[in-house]
């Protein structure tokens, strides 16, 4: 049997995260929505999580101290961080940390779907 890759979405945006769900199933993957950095976190079953698309400000956690926490961890998924706050220093800090793309919002699902294919490659 195969394995269905699963995507975390994680964004305070209800409606970015319906039509990340949305283009995530169009692709044919699984995802899990998580309205903040602390709903992933509390999440028990994140080894199962194959990749990440990250939302860099959200109340709370940022996406940026998400990453750090999981850094600190031996295993992480890839991350794909999107932004509407396109600043230099957050996207050095996040490719700094390991991201595998940082993306301005709103998200041209073309170069998202090319992420994901590279985040997904076995």
């Amino acid at each position: 049997m195969s394995h269905t890759s699963t995507i975390a979405v994680v964004d305070d945006d209800q409606a970015i995260r319906e039509a990340l769900d949305d283009l995530i199933h169009s692709c044919g993957y699984q995802s899990k929505l998580f309205a903040s950095a602390e709903e992933f976190l509390a999440f028990d079953d994140r080894a199962a999580i194959d990749c990440m698309l990250v939302d860099v400000k959200m109340p709370g956690l940022s996406g940026i101290e998400l990453q750090e926490i999981l850094n600190g961890e031996p295993e992480k998924p890839p991350m794909i961080f999107m932004t509407s706050y396109r600043d230099e220093r957050t996207r050095t800090a996040a490719m700094e940390g390991g991201a595998l793309a940082f993306l301005g919002k709103p998200v041209e699902f073309d170069s998202l779907i090319n992420y994901l294919e590279i985040a997904l490659k076995p």
